[in-house]
């Protein structure tokens, strides 16, 4: 139950500030977080373009429940949740303070949607591996979003809708997953080649870029419907409904721009989305 109290803190911690952008992150694979590459060049200087926030709050592919759910503790742990990666990886430690206040300000808003306060979960890596570049020294706060895998794209865009007033509370808001996804079919060996895409790869990369720069949404929140092509990149959705979350808070007068939009190792792209 949200006291008094909890509303003045809420209120003083988050006070009305200019209209944060919103952004879709492709993160990739998990070594981004500490190798060195474009694309991680990208996300630093994606960095120097925007407004300090007061908080960030990441949609991120790899949370992904029955119900909704975000993230309350004071202290998010770092999840490494992958495998097979070199220890290095797996020292990484990301110490981003959580924020119970915009956790029971995030539940507010998005009523009469039931939104479970979490104490277990962290951050997982769709999170902290990209956030680590825009925010280096972890002196942002950040709580996570989960998605429903029960609910429908419409659902999504929808609900992201509820979220734009934090926008205007200095909270800096991401998706985080990737367009084309099909990891059965990586072309490992080539992973190093720059922008290389299968065919059908390029095809959707295309296809949701082209609908994406027109501001035409609907196809790409029924992405079920879309070509083939789209949906080999998306045999399952939990990298692409990051992106719809980003796409429901744009509203008519701010314009949308690509960057790190290259194709990776065949069936993954990088594409990333920044909405002001």
């Amino acid at each position: 139950m949200t006291t008094l109290n909890d509303l003045h803190s809420i209120s003083s911690t988050f006070s009305n500030t200019d209209k944060m952008p919103v952004l879709f992150l492709g993160h990739g694979s998990p070594m981004n977080a500490i190798e060195e590459n474009q694309f991680v060049a990208g996300f630093r200087n994606l960095a120097k373009t925007l407004p300090q926030p007061n908080a960030i709050l990441c949609i991120s592919a790899h949370w992904f429940t029955n119900g909704t759910k975000v993230t309350a503790m004071q202290m998010p742990r770092t999840i490494h949740d992958f495998g097979g990666f070199p220890q290095a990886l797996f020292d990484v430690q990301y110490p981003a303070k959580g924020s119970p206040e915009l956790a029971q300000e995030t539940k507010k808003i998005l009523e009469p949607v039931q939104v479970d306060l979490d104490e277990h979960w962290g951050l997982d890596h769709g999170a902290w591996s990209v956030i680590k570049h825009l925010y280096p020294e972890a002196n942002v706060p950040v709580i996570q979003l989960s998605i429903d895998y029960t609910k429908s794209g419409q659902y999504h865009f929808e609900l992201a809708q509820q979220l734009q007033s934090l926008r205007h509370k200095g909270a800096l808001i991401i998706g985080s997953g990737n367009i084309v996804h099909n990891l059965r079919l990586v072309d490992f060996r080539n992973f190093d080649k720059d922008n290389y895409g299968f065919d059908w790869a390029i095809e959707a990369r295309e296809t949701v870029n082209n609908y994406l720069l027109d501001g035409n949404f609907q196809p790409l929140i029924n992405f079920e419907k879309m070509n083939k092509a789209v949906q080999t990149a998306i045999p399952t959705p939990d990298h692409y409904l990051p992106l719809l979350y980003t796409l429901g808070l744009k509203q008519e007068s701010e314009e949308l721009s690509l960057f790190n939009d290259k194709l990776l190792a065949g069936s993954l792209s990088m594409t990333s989305v920044k909405i002001m």
